[in-house]
């Protein structure tokens, strides 16, 4: 019997600019109901934000509402299961907290969700992380207010039910996901995004047209097996309404990534990319994503050497964005027979003038300075049976995916993966 329901859940959502100002009032309305003396926060953000100033002008606006503010500013840039480890112990410490407040991209997001996951609920971080790879609790409490306040644009954090990590032991980037992360209001303002460097916005901007091009791509709901109310989960497959928002994001994209990557000054174009960002978070943190995330987390989890432009240069990284996109063209080439006239019209949306998806993506990649290919960022031939392995443990993630995804097509992803041009 195939499932006949789809379901849709969304944070409270501030966009402007100027909206990041009105932080202080947001937060006094979440803490309303809360008892006792002085009103305390936790503020999460991470280094690079934090000297923007950012961080602490949020942390300003809150403490002007009468709110005491308890700053962690040394969330990691691609958190990994140490540094969430690190964070929620310092937030044990300090608390009692009645709301959360992340300042920064989707590695302080995630880090705020964990943080309030572990200061609710009883147990440690890998009773939480999805399985295999951990044991894959969900939450029996409820979790504190969040407020996300995304300084780049492209995670869709603020918006989705899902913490992402490495886990450092298995070398795999893997993540936690339950309806209850999903933040209770994103506030987007596009003037954060101002000082955002020339890569992180390639990088990021990726992660914003995969997300959309998955989910509008993803298996259609009714395709799945139906599913008592108890076993639905956040990522339920492509709808009517997810889909709305994935074309409107890749109708932003296609006139605004390019303009700001080579541009960061322009103000339109940022506040294009913001709400590009917004509506993919929208509609994949319903509809979900599926390979080219998959293969995503093996790439970004077994890094050796490469170290990208305006990252932090003290150990190797690649960019999720990156990570995903270095698979996307391969990936659709592979899903195109499931639904052509869907990966026609993300072609078309993204201005191909008729070029095929995978040929417009890799465009796209070569005009914002990303890598060649898997190659470019120290992968060969000979690592392509590692980076299947660590795929397939993202089952979560292939079963949005519109055709039953076998190992051999991820070998063929990977393979053809290693050089774009």
């Amino acid at each position: 019997m195939s499932e006949s329901v789809f379901t849709y859940a969304a944070p409270g959502l501030k966009f402007g600019r100027g909206a990041s100002g009105e932080v202080g009032h947001d937060v006094l309305q979440l803490c309303r109901g809360t008892t006792g003396g002085a009103r305390r926060v936790l503020l999460v953000t991470d280094p690079g934000v934090a000297a923007t100033g950012h961080p602490s002008r949020v942390a300003e606006a809150v403490r002007a509402r009468g709110i005491e503010v308890t700053v962690f500013a040394e969330a990691r840039v691609e958190p990994t299961d140490a540094s969430l480890a690190a964070a929620i112990d310092f937030a044990r410490d300090a608390g009692p907290f009645d709301a959360v407040v992340a300042v920064g991209g989707g590695s302080s997001i995630d880090t705020a969700k964990a943080v309030d996951l572990l200061l609710t609920n009883d147990g440690e971080l890998m009773d939480y992380v999805n399985p295999p790879v951990g044991g894959g609790c969900a939450p029996t409490q409820a979790l504190l207010p969040l407020v996300a306040v995304p300084t780049t644009t492209g995670t869709g954090a603020e918006s989705t039910t899902i913490c992402v990590l490495d886990v450092l032991a298995f070398k795999v980037k893997t993540g936690i996901s339950h309806a209850r992360l999903r933040p209770t209001l994103a506030v987007v303002d596009p003037d954060l995004t101002m000082t955002q460097p020339a890569m992180v916005t390639a990088s990021a901007g990726m992660d914003i047209l995969c997300h959309a091009l998955e989910s509008w791509t993803a298996r259609w709901f009714a395709d799945f097996d139906a599913k008592q109310p108890e076993q639905r989960v956040p990522y339920c497959g492509a709808n009517p309404i997810a889909d709305m928002w994935a074309e409107k994001s890749l109708a932003l994209l296609a006139g605004s990534f390019r303009r700001a990557v080579h541009d960061g000054s322009d103000r339109h174009a940022r506040e294009q990319m913001a709400l590009a960002a917004t509506f993919a978070g929208l509609g994949f943190g319903n509809a979900g994503v599926h390979v080219p995330h998959a293969c995503a987390y093996p790439i970004a989890g077994r890094v050796r050497d490469y170290r990208p432009a305006d990252y932090p240069p003290d150990e190797p990284i690649v960019p999720h964005g990156m990570a995903v996109v270095m698979t996307a063209p391969a990936a659709f080439e592979l899903t195109f027979d499931a639904s052509p006239e869907r990966h026609r019209r993300a072609a078309e949306l993204l201005g191909g003038g008729g070029e095929p998806l995978p040929e417009v993506l890799r465009g796209l990649m070569r005009d914002v300075g990303l890598p060649s290919g898997l190659a470019e960022i120290g992968y060969g031939a000979a690592d392509v049976d590692d980076l299947v392995e660590g795929a397939l443990q993202q089952q979560r993630l292939l079963a949005t995916a519109p055709i039953d995804v076998t190992p051999d097509d991820l070998a063929t992803v990977f393979a053809a993966s290693l050089e774009h041009w």
